[in-house]
């Protein structure tokens, strides 16, 4: 099979191209305008495989995706590009509405054309795949039963307002248009190649450095934590076998409260690097610090993977515990990795970049 992938130089989309390439032996096309988020260290792995390829591009540029559609003729279209942090959504939501709602539609566009003139036995196989998130849902209540595909959308964030809206936007090009659509909506992700903003990496980094471990409020947010190499074989399962205009929900089944998810990398961490505390500090957990809440901070998160796993045969592999230690330990090992985020060097690798 034939991906093109939007925003494989991401967390995720990295994710799922490691494996599409050095697991199922697919061939794929990385698409990606390397934002800040966007670094094709994550993909070194593969990058040298002739099975992969990448096409420095906007997905708003809808011209530039079409020709990529044109001289690659995917046979899937997995949308991972995305603006994702919600902090910096309450601080410029502008970008998300740019990227998230017009950027899907673009791509909407590209490849419905794509689709309509293409040879009939890649009409018949091809695949709009959009990946999506459980914010889209709102937040629950400590008993409410999980998120399900047809749980109704109450957006609380601009970042998941975007992303609901693109999900929209998609069902509507499938049902209007017929465009061979799915989507999915996957719980909090994590493990190695994680940009440094986003939680886990964030303490991780920060008790290496000896620095504030910042909790937003009491710290008893629940989020259900999802290894993306899990999530990597999901996404690949649904493009293969998934039913178009069908919804998959991908969670972790590992629901945790945000100071225990601190707690316990501040355990490995003890564990694993001992030697690399701050002089005078007995435990990485006294750099634990409570910091006021974000505005609109949803309290719970938790998916119902029951579809995943009656139609695709598809679970989680890692549980919290074990995916936690192996993210520890990789950014442990990757100093390099993640210290060219930190100094801005890679930022000139995404400048040297070409199509």
């Amino acid at each position: 099979m034939k991906f093109l992938v939007t925003g494989g130089a991401g967390f995720i989309g990295s994710a799922v191209i490691r494996h599409l390439v050095a697991e199922k032996r697919y061939t794929v096309l990385n698409v990606d305008c390397l934002t800040y988020a966007g670094n094709l260290a994550s993909v070194d792995s593969v990058s040298g495989d002739p099975r992969y390829g990448f096409r420095k591009l906007d997905i708003r540029d809808r011209n530039g995706i079409q020709v990529a559609l044109a001289d690659f003729q995917p046979d899937v279209l997995l949308h991972l590009a995305a603006e994702t942090h919600v902090d910096r959504s309450i601080e410029s939501p502008a970008a998300f509405l740019e990227t998230n709602i017009l950027g899907t539609y673009q791509l909407l566009e590209a490849a419905h054309a794509y689709w309509r003139a293409a040879p009939s036995d890649i009409q018949n196989r091809f695949r709009f795949h959009h990946v999506s998130t459980d914010e889209v849902f709102g937040d629950l209540r400590p008993d409410d039963p999980p998120f399900s595909e047809t749980t109704p959308y109450a957006p609380s964030s601009p970042y998941s307002a975007s992303k609901a809206s693109s999900d929209h936007l998609v069902k509507a090009w499938h049902r209007t248009y017929g465009l061979p659509a799915t989507i999915s909506h996957c719980s909090n992700n994590y493990g190695p190649y994680h940009f440094p903003e986003k939680l886990i990496p964030h303490m991780i980094l920060n008790a290496l450095s000896g620095q504030e471990l910042p909790v937003y409020g009491d710290g008893r947010q629940v989020r259900d934590w999802l290894y993306v190499d899990d999530h990597a074989r999901a996404l690949s399962l649904i493009a293969e076998r998934g039913r178009a205009g069908e919804a998959y929900n991908i969670g972790g089944l590992s629901e945790r409260r945000n100071i225990d998810v601190v707690e316990s990398l501040c355990a490995i961490l003890d564990e694993l690097a001992p030697s690399r505390r701050r002089p005078g500090l007995s435990a990485y957990k006294d750099l634990i610090t409570f910091v006021k809440d974000r505005p609109g901070h949803d309290r719970r998160y938790a998916i119902d993977i029951s579809k995943m796993k009656n139609e695709l045969a598809w679970e989680p592999v890692e549980t919290f515990e074990t995916g936690l230690r192996k993210t520890v330990a990789w950014y442990l090992d990757n100093k390099q990795w993640w210290e060219s985020i930190l100094n801005g060097s890679y930022r000139l690798e995404r400048m040297g970049s070409v199509a």
